[in-house]
């Protein structure tokens, strides 16, 4: 029996499965390659794989039923949340690799499972559609390798907030110490892997360029084994936007990580700012930036509490068993989704934090030997049978014949065999200890069913009142709109040098509302 989608939705799918094919190669091979020494990270990719592949489906259902992919993307836009860049363009990666890796095994064909992999590329292409809508590309390897996610209103209220400072002074040295510690910290809690760092932009700024950078999942919250460690640490969710000099970012790619040239250089930074949001925030709220000294003591504060955490962490992990170690990183990689799932007002912990029965089946093969030289294959070497075209064929990024992802065979709409879903998602379990610790927001300490309730009564200000579709473009061509003017104010609402200045701002009246509000050096 044909299937019920249309030719024209198989080429859709299909071009997005080759768009994430072709940017997941040039990710993997033109990136930096970290390996630990503790972590049997390769295996624990492969088994996260295998998890989203059974489960994606009926989770992105449930959070759809409670609000559309493109809602929750244009929620997720407004704040800083683990929905972000580097998340948000790895679901359908993840969940492909698992595909991959059972066709090559075997146990699937390519026209298996097929309601579920056209949901799955459509959920995921309209979130990242909807999140990215400010600069019209879908990934920033469309824009160059750029990422510019905010629109104006915002980044005039990053700039005109940022307090003024030099190489020496307490502050500079503040924020060079702090994130020194917060990076090593977001690497060891996420299993050795970057998926708590995200850097967007850049944005042209009066003295260079402003890059947005952000530190998710750092208090006790969703990763159970930050329960205790981190109860010193009071802020879930990090924004900081650096303001540098004499530097252009000239990679903000896929993965939220960035080059600069000349490379990096901390006594470049001229201004920066410290926010707070999440899934429950209605905005970004600044913290303690009433003055550079305040802002920097509190960074001292925060780099204390966090190196506590580190090492009270590192104990923990020193007493996990290899399957602990595998847990660990295969739930940080599959539950990049989660925070949809929060936003929708739908998060269930047992949701992202088991291993499916499924999946569990799997885990006796995946020694490090075997693991290792299945992730080189399937997203270095690209070497799989199963990735292999005919010997014409040449692909993105290599020449070579082979693509990372298998497209959907177009026979399905004919007499050709195919699949609707692989079922309903059924037990699962972990071999880590359960979340016992309240979760940490910007509303204080809730349980799940607070923050799922406080979730789906939240109305994000600049969302409603018919001002999400209010883009950068209608709002060049309607300067004069009330509503233009309502929008700004609510994005100003907790500025410092811009509250209630509204709309039509050029870059001289932010910097002279800046000087006399007291931000500059």
């Amino acid at each position: 029996m044909p299937t019920k989608h249309s030719y024209a939705d198989l080429l859709e799918a299909n071009a997005w499965i080759r768009k994430a094919s072709d940017a997941f190669y040039f990710q993997c091979t033109a990136r930096t390659v970290q390996e630990s020494k503790l972590f049997p990270v390769n295996p624990y990719i492969a088994l996260s794989y295998l998890n989203a592949w059974y489960r994606y489906p009926d989770l992105f259902r449930k959070i759809e039923a409670a609000m559309p992919a493109e809602e929750i993307g244009d929620y997720a836009r407004e704040r800083s949340t683990s929905a972000n860049i580097i998340t948000n363009g790895i679901i359908e990666q993840f969940y492909l690799g698992g595909r991959q890796m059972l066709m090559d095994m075997g146990m699937l064909k390519p026209t298996d499972a097929l309601d579920d992999v056209m949901y799955v590329l459509d959920f995921t292409r309209r979130l990242n559609l909807s999140y990215h809508r400010n600069h019209a590309h879908i990934l920033p390897t469309d824009a160059g390798l750029s990422a510019q996610l905010l629109p104006e209103r915002q980044v005039q209220v990053f700039e005109a907030d940022a307090l003024g400072t030099k190489p020496g002074d307490k502050l500079h040295t503040a924020v060079a110490q702090f994130l020194a510690a917060v990076s090593q910290y977001a690497f060891l809690k996420n299993s050795e892997c970057r998926l708590g760092i995200h850097n967007s932009g850049p944005y042209k700024v009066a003295q260079g360029e402003m890059l947005v950078r952000e530190f998710v999942d750092l208090a006790e919250s969703d990763l159970p084994w930050l329960d205790g460690v981190a109860a010193d640490v009071e802020l879930n969710n990090i924004t900081m936007p650096v303001f540098m000099k004499d530097t252009h970012f000239n990679i903000v790619d896929d993965w939220a990580s960035f080059e600069a040239q000349p490379s990096y250089n901390h006594d470049n930074m001229y201004a920066v700012g410290l926010y707070t949001s999440d899934y429950l925030s209605d905005g970004y709220l600044p913290v303690h930036m009433d003055s550079a000294s305040e802002l920097a003591d509190y960074l001292d504060h925060l780099r204390d509490s966090i190196h506590a955490a580190t090492q009270g962490l590192w104990k923990q992990v020193a007493g996990w068993s290899r399957d602990q170690m595998i847990d660990s990183g295969l739930l940080v990689y599959y539950n990049v989704p989660k925070d949809l799932a929060h936003i929708a007002g739908v998060y269930d912990q047992q949701d992202w934090y088991t291993v499916e029965d499924r999946v569990q089946r799997f885990k006796p093969m995946f020694n490090d030997e075997y693991g290792n030289h299945l992730i080189a294959e399937l997203v270095g070497y690209i070497s799989l049978r199963s990735q292999q075209g005919n010997e014409y064929h040449m692909a993105k990024g290599s020449n070579a014949r082979g693509d990372m992802w298998s497209t959907i065979p177009y026979s399905v709409l004919g007499d050709d065999e195919w699949t609707e879903s692989v079922g309903p998602i059924r037990g699962g379990s972990t071999s880590l200890p359960q979340k016992t610790a309240l979760y940490t927001t910007t509303q204080g300490k809730l349980t799940q069913e607070q923050c799922n309730e406080a979730a789906r009564a939240l109305r994000v200000p600049t969302l409603e009142d018919g001002l999400r579709h209010l883009d950068d473009t209608w709002v060049k061509n309607h300067p004069d709109d009330p509503r233009v003017h309502e929008l700004y104010r609510r994005t100003q609402a907790n500025s410092f040098a811009l509250k209630d200045q509204g709309a039509g701002l050029l870059r001289e009246d932010v910097l002279r509302l800046r000087k006399g509000a007291g931000r500059e050096e």
